[in-house]
């Protein structure tokens, strides 16, 4: 099995934690131990996977059995415990975003480039079927020459609870742009093969969650209740980003929007098309010819609905882990772009003007350089 031998610990045993304890389980290694400062939470997974719980990820890393650690907890708590696990020796994969802030993000990536294990950020998405397919034919030339990105990753009304985390601006760091958006910049990122940033320009709107009439008919937001809760953060964002190269990305993301809600994820080559929801398992290709008449060429290519982006992003994960190499994808540094990118779409707002990617106290060179001196 791909992850025969290896410890795996998971701080921050809610849903997502729980989810990967499952994958990477299935791929064979085991899941050794656990930390969360919820007691109930600590005893279901101690039932679950059998292994030992603590309170916090200090006594987790204490724990010898312990080779590599998975982080699911708020963003806000990203930083102490990647940092700790790294200066522990271990490997890390980190959930996304990055962090709350660029800086903490910045920290991260400084620790990541001189530790001796590995760290891996959690965007899936370019791990599921259609992403996977989509890569395949880009790199047979397919598309021609890519040049401009449509990204949506947007709910009609899915507002977390006011009062959870996600909407406490101090945990999460942002809203809609920083949960949800982050999944949709990443992929339009990564199809452009992460270019230079020229300019960015972006607006972000709190609407929905402050409002004593939002209406919720799934349910999507428990207790609703706008006036006695913690509403801090973004409910949707629009953004427009050029490359260095004259490249372009749209980003549209919303927890509720009054709009059809939408995953839609197109990108636009000089010589063919693709579109596909994001996470999907199915890729459509829109092309034109010329032989015999004019036309439209238009393919479904339907993919293999058990390769799900976690499972697959998880094995990789594994893999590096076991080879002691540092992973070819979901790398440190191009989270750190995404977290760039993300920042500038909030001082854009801010500003109410076009900016461009902040200087970075980190830079490629202070990289290379920390890396070098290991």
């Amino acid at each position: 099995m791909i992850g025969g031998g290896i410890g795996v610990g998971v701080v921050g045993l809610g849903g997502m934690g729980t989810l990967h304890a499952r994958s990477v389980r299935d791929l064979g290694a085991e899941v050794v131990a656990g930390a969360d400062l919820v007691p109930e939470q600590r005893d279901r997974f101690a039932e679950e996977f059998g292994a030992r719980t603590y309170e916090t990820h200090d006594d987790l890393l204490e724990d010898d059995a312990v080779d590599a650690v998975i982080v699911t907890t708020p963003n806000r708590f990203h930083e102490p415990i990647a940092v700790s696990a790294l200066e522990a020796s271990c490997d890390v994969l980190v959930e996304k975003p990055l962090a709350h802030t660029l800086e903490s993000a910045e920290r991260i990536a400084e620790t990541a480039a001189r530790a001796d294990g590995i760290c891996m950020v959690g965007f899936h998405n370019r791990h599921a079927a259609s992403m996977a397919m989509f890569d395949e034919q880009h790199a047979r030339g397919r598309f021609g020459d890519l040049t401009h990105v449509e990204a949506d990753y947007v709910r009609r009304r899915g507002v977390p609870g006011p009062g959870s985390w996600f909407t406490d601006s101090e945990l999460a760091g942002g809203g809609a742009l920083l949960d949800i958006g982050v999944h949709a910049l990443d992929l339009a990122l990564y199809a452009l093969d992460f270019p230079e940033i020229a300019e960015v320009s972006g607006v972000t709107r709190t609407t929905f969650g402050t409002s004593e009439e939002y209406a919720d008919p799934e349910g999507f937001g428990d207790n609703w209740d706008a006036e006695a809760e913690t509403y801090e953060v973004d409910d949707s964002v629009s953004a427009f980003i050029r490359t260095d190269d004259g490249r372009t990305i749209s980003l549209e993301a919303a927890w509720a929007t009054n709009r059809e809600e939408s995953m839609d994820f197109k990108v636009r080559g000089t010589a063919a098309g693709a579109q596909f929801d994001i996470g999907d398992t199915n890729l459509r290709i829109f092309e034109s010819g010329t032989a015999g008449s004019d036309h439209y060429t238009d393919v479904e290519m339907t993919g293999d609905t058990a390769m799900t982006g976690y499972a697959e992003q998880d094995e990789q994960f594994l893999e590096a882990v076991a080879a002691g190499t540092t992973p070819e994808s979901n790398t440190v540094e191009e989270a750190l772009t995404v977290q760039r990118v993300i920042d500038a779409i909030y001082r854009s707002s801010e500003s109410g003007r076009s900016v461009t990617l902040a200087e970075s106290t980190l830079t490629d060179a202070k990289i290379e350089r920390a890396t070098r001196l290991e």
